[in-house]
């Protein structure tokens, strides 16, 4: 807070207005973060005609993912404290892909829970999307066993959370 002079009238100001806003309020939500890979598809990614085989699209989950993880989340993807198991993956196709097209991918996070988390991937040629999928990942500790992951993880997690309109996508 300052007191400024208006009119010659000392008038109290707020330097910040956020501090008033309580922190649960929707509006006062920080904004989502999307991650962001570029991928260069080449012949080998392509059939006789050109198109893109589909089993490539999970590949470049994968990269993904882990270029995500190894970059904004734990760059020793947590190896001292457990393992990350792929429970369930899918992949949504919208248009063919061809070999020598740049394809964008944008990874956001979904149904973020203790010990587990989903990944939405949305894949682009030229800002059109082609191709959506997700894939649903559980936090195992050494031991095998399902658990929790570091609260500070789960924070890091929930910075990519997508919104409805991005979920939607999966339908």
């Amino acid at each position: 807070m300052t007191i400024a002079l208006i009119n010659d009238v000392p008038v109290l100001t707020l330097d910040d207005t956020s501090a008033l806003i309580p922190r649960r309020f929707p509006w006062n939500k920080p904004r989502t973060e999307t991650f962001r890979h570029r991928i260069e598809v080449y012949l080998k990614d392509s059939n006789a005609t050109g198109n893109v085989y589909f089993a490539r699209y999970f590949e470049w989950q994968g990269i993904c993912r882990e270029k995500w993880f190894f970059e904004n989340i734990s760059a020793d993807m947590l190896q001292p404290l457990g393992v990350f198991v792929t429970k369930e993956a899918q992949q949504k196709y919208i248009q063919e892909t061809f070999a020598f097209q740049h394809i964008e991918c944008e990874v956001n996070t979904f149904a973020v829970k203790q010990c587990s988390f989903s990944l939405l991937f949305r894949f682009f040629v030229g800002g059109n999307l082609v191709s959506v999928g997700h894939q649903q990942i559980v936090f195992a500790g050494l031991d095998k066993k399902i658990t929790r992951l570091p609260a500070d993880i789960l924070e890091k997690v929930r910075r990519y959370e997508a919104d409805a309109e991005k979920l939607s996508l999966l339908h």
